[in-house]
């Protein structure tokens, strides 16, 4: 630990820049922010792009890259113009080909945006800072989707970059948001660097959530990569790091007892643990191993595995989270053991391991797998726990290959409460197929009631149909949902400035 310790110290430059050092929650295995929906691309693609429109910190739509727009056509034709002295990293201005460029890219892999492109949205730019979006019939959630926090988010890249195909990563890292990614200090496991990008104009309105002035005060932005949870705490109480995201419940009695340490959550919405299914390969393949699984989770034996404190975490037996306005426990079993192990007996199961990819650096994670196999097992599923980073489950689990040729069954993942609010951009429901979160669950009816809760034009209608998926996916079950996790953050005290939107985002911050 020592070494360790040594070796944040030396990493540490020299000279008057004021610099922020984070230990983020994960290492960056994904660079490219269009690619899926990785949180830790997610993270750093706040740092360095911007956003037509952001989420305020009362998760409203504002207007953010986007100086004014209109709707016509009952919402069937949208125009929109760019505000002034947008300019990217490399000292290009923004322009619109840029924005629709990056549009259609994003869409592609986004679920908001595949309803998008099903209702034949034409990205099209008539100026350097006008550009239109047409569709075949109207849609309410246009603005919605373009301000969208959860990954992948909608940011805008050069369109020499944007026109890579949206299956395979950009070459470079440049957005025009208020840092820039510094590539000649970047080490991978080790740390990334993130410079003042000394183009950028921040919006004149005071910060709130993602949404308004993105004020860079600090030259630099280190993320130090430190897996060891000890390790990354002691750096903070000593002065080495200012910032230590997702700690851990178990370490939280010593901070407490350090005045020059604030906690506080990372967010007001939490995170939605899940157990996340290939639902392609054996033995998930089959329905009946699916809904035996969703039988035996008790969520609160999840939680009880991590913290003892209710206010860190709590079960929601929804395909929606706790905080959605479509929440609802309608239908859902009780655990039942004896009927999860009769399910298993039923099946057909012909004993072929479920591989368990286990993000073992990851407190929660960790915690969650652990029980999970202790489950399975229990329920009489054969398990294979494999250790790994997080960086390396996210490459892993997008392997569609069966499970003795480098596939995987299991990996507990945690997605915002925002991507699992409604129907639409819900990243755990979303049943398209191929084009699903990993795990890839393909149900033509979830789509269908996906649809048309989109176009649902009352509240009445969103909540009858709202009522059917949760039906439907209790039927398919594309995911097990454990609970709703709230994250803690844990940073010096002479900070100020932080906010705490659905992203962790570190424009504003500044050092008393």
């Amino acid at each position: 630990m020592l070494a360790l310790l040594a070796s944040v110290a030396l990493a540490l430059p020299a000279g008057a820049q004021s610099v922020l050092r984070v230990k983020p929650s994960s290492d960056v295995r994904v660079m490219d922010p269009h690619l899926g929906s990785d949180s830790m691309a997610r993270n750093m693609g706040y740092m360095v792009y911007d956003t037509l429109f952001a989420v305020d910190a009362d998760l409203r739509v504002r207007p953010q890259m986007v100086e004014s727009w209109t709707s016509e056509e009952a919402g069937r034709v949208w125009r929109f113009r760019l505000r002034e002295g947008l300019v990217f990293h490399d000292g290009a201005p923004v322009t619109s080909a840029d924005v629709v460029a990056s549009l259609r890219r994003w869409a592609q892999n986004d679920g908001l945006g595949q309803q998008l492109i099903a209702r034949g949205a034409v990205f099209e730019a008539s100026s350097p800072r006008d550009f239109s979006l047409t569709l075949n019939a109207p849609w309410g959630m246009v603005l919605e989707a373009l301000g969208k926090p959860g990954a992948p988010v909608p940011f805008i890249m050069p369109e020499r970059l944007a026109q890579t195909p949206a299956s395979r990563a950009v070459t470079e890292t440049i957005g025009s948001g208020p840092f820039r990614f510094v590539a000649s200090e970047w080490r991978a496991g080790d740390r990334l660097v993130f410079a003042r990008h000394a183009g950028y104009q921040p919006r004149g309105e005071a910060p709130s959530g993602l949404a308004g002035g993105k004020t860079p005060r600090f030259d630099r932005v280190e993320w130090m990569i430190l897996p060891d949870q000890q390790t990354s705490l002691d750096a903070l109480r000593q002065g080495l790091i200012d910032i230590a995201e997702d700690i851990p419940a178990d370490l939280l009695a010593v901070l407490r007892r350090d005045r020059n340490i604030v906690i506080a959550n990372q967010d007001a919405l939490g995170v939605a643990q899940q157990i996340r299914l290939n639902t392609t390969q054996p033995p998930f393949d089959n329905p009946q191993l699916r809904r035996a699984l969703l039988e035996a989770v008790d969520g609160r034996d999840f939680l009880a595995a991590v913290t003892t404190d209710p206010s860190q975490g709590r079960v929601c037996n929804s395909w929606f989270v706790c905080s959605s306005p479509w929440h609802t426990e309608a239908g859902w079993p009780r655990p039942n053991l004896e009927r999860a192990r009769q399910l298993v007996r039923d099946s057909g199961y012909d004993g072929t391991p479920a591989v368990l990819l286990n993000a073992a650096e990851n407190t929660n994670i960790n915690a969650f797998t652990l029980v999970a196999d202790q489950l399975l097992r229990s329920i009489g599923i054969r398990t294979d726990v494999q250790a790994m980073d997080w960086a390396t489950v996210v490459a892993r689990r997008q392997s569609r290959e069966p499970v003795g040729r480098g596939g995987w069954s299991i990996f507990i993942s945690g997605p915002g409460g925002l991507d699992m609010m409604e129907p639409v951009s819900h990243l755990g429901l979303r049943s398209n197929c191929e084009r699903a979160w990993f795990g890839w669950p393909c149900d033509a009816e979830i789509e269908r009631l996906r649809a048309a809760f989109a176009d649902a034009q009352d509240e009445a209608a969103k909540r009858e149909i709202a009522a059917r998926i949760q039906a439907r996916a209790l039927e398919t079950v594309p995911y097990v949902p454990i609970g709703v996790q709230y994250q803690l953050r844990a940073h010096r005290a002479n900070l100020d400035g932080l906010l705490s939107p659905p992203a962790p985002v570190y424009w504003n911050v500044s050092r008393r």
